[in-house]
């Protein structure tokens, strides 16, 4: 996990306050403790911290083209980096580093705003292109790295990883936004591209936004979305699905850093430490957080994964009366939000913090299988509705 903030001039190159470029960076120093950097130049500044993941020796940010014209900021990793890489080298550019931030650059360079298409992985960036004399902010497919911006009545454009990074600006207006308010309460979080902030909004996912000098700021642009239109089945889909997650597993086991997982025993991160176990040579690093409440304590089917696959496991309980915490969450998610598992998921990142630099987590499975009770539900309602006339069920 990095970081990144920024300052842009819509409307020409008035200087940019440094100090405060830095306050907005050094707001976000959890997220990349390992360094930071800035850069300006009139009308743009642009901070990072970073997380060293690959690379370690290189791949500082701001990182710039060898000829100076582009200037990249970035969050995440594109793991066909590699493969992006060799196509380039055959397009005649030269890498100075090993890392995913460089192929960036020259994607861009070589195919433009399409570069996004070409990315297989989380991200989140703001590429400089000076000859161009615009910005191009983009955020991965499913939005897995956030991106925050604000543009204000001066035509600055203030954007970073989190919206903490932007308050750091005094200009920036305060005034809650009922809308999300209502969306808060209606979903349990505040949509994109909404903000619990008027002023301030999210970059949607699969989504870019370029900001050109002397125009104003643009409706951001579309480049992917989730296709749903019904496929038909072939082959043996088990076999797909397992080699699939396999695969996807695999790309993301590429670091010079500690990996481990986390591990509730649930099917999802079960699967993935599963298949971490049969692609390491080494015990993997699994870490779950039990609950004093047996009625929601599943730690046994986390000890049985763990056992199975003979990772390293490392286990801490939560108390009931964990409420300290609170105030904490509050300075980290920046806005309301209504997930019951915040208060473990903290905890057992900083359990997980304690072993190792990089985790995976089982994610979204429950979605994606029809995990959850409601959907059963849902399903049985649906059958049900089917069974009654149009004139009754239309009231």
């Amino acid at each position: 996990m990095c970081g990144l903030v920024g300052i842009f001039d819509t409307r020409g190159e008035r200087p940019v306050d440094r100090a405060l470029l830095d306050r907005m960076n050094e707001r976000q120093h959890h997220r990349g403790p390992d360094e930071g950097g800035l850069h300006v130049e009139p009308g743009l500044g642009l901070g990072h911290r970073r997380l060293s993941i690959i690379d370690l020796a290189s791949g500082q940010q701001p990182m710039a083209s060898a000829d100076g014209n582009l200037v990249l900021v970035y969050n995440g990793e594109i793991y066909n980096f590699a493969a992006l890489a060799d196509e380039l080298r055959a397009l005649g550019y030269t890498f100075r580093t090993h890392c995913d931030t460089e192929v960036i650059l020259y994607a861009y360079a070589a195919w433009g705003e399409a570069c996004v298409t070409r990315f297989r992985g989380m991200f989140a960036f703001a590429l400089w292109d000076r000859p161009r004399r615009q910005l191009f902010l983009a955020r991965d497919r499913l939005g897995i790295k956030p991106l925050y911006y604000a543009p204000l009545a001066d035509g600055t454009v203030l954007f970073g990883s989190e919206l903490k990074a932007l308050t750091a600006c005094p200009q920036m207006p305060r005034q809650i936004d009922p809308l999300a308010v209502e969306d808060y309460f209606g979903f349990g979080y505040v949509p994109e591209p909404r903000t619990i902030y008027r002023a301030a909004l999210k970059l949607p996912p699969g989504h870019t936004l370029t900001l050109r000098r002397g125009e104003p700021v643009p409706a951001p642009r579309q480049f992917w979305d989730l296709p749903l239109e019904p496929q038909p089945v072939t082959g043996d889909v088990t076999r797909e699905l397992i080699a699939r997650l396999r695969e996807a597993v695999r790309i993301r086991l590429v670091a010079e850093v500690p990996l481990g997982a986390f591990l509730s025993g649930g099917v999802d991160s079960s699967a993935v430490v599963a298949m971490m176990a049969g692609l390491s040579a080494e015990p993997v690093n699994t870490c779950s957080i039990a609950f004093g409440e047996a009625a929601f304590d599943e730690t046994v089917y986390a000890n049985d994964i763990a056992q199975q696959y003979r990772t390293r496991h490392h286990r801490e309980q939560v108390a009931a009366d964990d409420f300290d915490l609170l105030d904490t969450l509050a300075d980290v998610y920046d806005e309301p939000f209504a997930d019951s598992s915040a208060i473990p998921t903290y905890r057992v990142c900083e359990l997980a913090r304690k072993h190792v630099t990089v985790a995976l987590s089982g994610d979204g499975g429950d979605e994606s299988f029809g995990g959850y009770r409601r959907y059963r539900w849902h399903l049985q309602e649906e059958r049900l509705r089917g069974r009654l006339p149009l004139a009754l069920r239309r009231p």
